[in-house]
């Protein structure tokens, strides 16, 4: 007899959505079975969250997964779209989303994938959803480096199933993420010409395969802000959100470790790693503690947790490395 063990962060829909919505979506699910919208849709994501989005995305859909303690509510979607770090946009975090607005993301989103057994590709968006078998939704834990942190509902696919049905070169050791160049786009990178643009980002093969990196297309049951990284990001959850780059647009596996933008503009504060570690503090602030993003004027404080309360699945990761040495 075969017996599935699911892995530990999995628990039932109903452990993290609010009761009315979740007993309203049985309601929308039963509907949906004699109504003809499918099953498969339907599962999708929460009612309450997006009924229009139901049809569009109509991939294979799995589980939701456990991220967070009742202690630790979704943050509410207002909230999340509207305190943003893109900087290519903004250093003020208040006006990402007022930025962006004049952007028009470009259809399809081609990225440019290297590294790889065969000829390098390009693929889109879509190419990629599909690629991998469909979408799914996972709610993680987000925390800054700059010691604030949400909750969040994504929409995407596994990291490790993508990477699978690329086949990259068996020389890769590292997977290496880069954001759009253009000026034309980030109309505020001109007024940062000390920035090693692109936004450059990367991973160990180890980390990129875990289960729990994750490529993300959309949040909240809806496709992905622009201010979030339109239309579609990295999420690690256990680092810091630094690690998490947007609006990617080129991926290459590759032999050496790649530098990313932040550890070129100042390695002491910004490393490769970038696990989340409250017993190391960053340069010019303790790690200790995080705001929590909940729209009061003293926000919540909650102490931090090792590996941003993952590490029970990714500490294997890193063992012989040193953890004091975190950036």
């Amino acid at each position: 007899m075969l017996i599935k063990i699911p892995p530990s962060w999995k628990i039932k829909e109903s452990d993290v959505t609010p009761e009315d919505i979740y007993f309203n979506r049985r309601t929308l699910l039963k509907a949906a079975a004699l109504g003809g919208l499918g099953l498969v849709a339907a599962q999708t994501i929460p009612e309450a969250w997006a009924k229009a989005e139901l049809k569009k995305l109509s991939y294979k859909t799995n589980a939701l997964y456990k991220v967070s303690e009742p202690d630790r509510p979704l943050t509410k979607e207002d909230l999340a779209t509207s305190y943003n770090n893109f900087y290519e946009f903004s250093l003020d975090k208040s006006e990402v989303a007022k930025k962006v607005e004049a952007w028009k993301v470009q259809t399809p989103w081609k990225i440019e994938v290297k590294g790889l057994k065969g000829p390098d590709k390009t693929l889109d968006v879509d190419d990629l959803a599909k690629l991998v078998g469909g979408l799914e939704e996972r709610i993680y834990r987000f925390r800054c480096v700059e010691a604030w942190s949400m909750v969040v509902p994504w929409t995407g696919f596994p990291l490790a199933e993508l990477i699978k049905k690329l086949e990259p070169s068996p020389k890769a050791k590292f997977v290496k993420f880069q954001t759009f160049a253009e000026q034309k786009i980030g109309t505020n990178m001109k007024n940062l010409p000390y920035y090693p643009w692109p936004y450059t980002e990367g991973l160990t093969m180890e980390e990129a395969l875990h289960p729990l990196a994750f490529i993300a297309t959309g949040m909240y049951g809806h496709e992905l802000p622009k201010q979030n990284g339109a239309p579609i990001r990295l999420v690690v959850p256990w680092k810091y959100g630094f690690k998490s780059i947007k609006s990617i647009v080129k991926i290459e596996f590759t032999e050496q470790q790649p530098m990313g933008l932040w550890e070129k503009l100042a390695s002491s504060e910004y490393g490769f790693y970038a696990n989340v570690n409250p017993k190391v503090e960053h340069p010019r602030w303790s790690q200790a503690t995080e705001r929590v993003l909940d729209g009061k004027f003293f926000p919540t404080k909650i102490p931090t947790l090792m590996f941003n309360g993952y590490e029970k699945e990714v500490a294997s990761l890193y063992k012989g490395l040193d953890l004091t040495k975190n950036f």
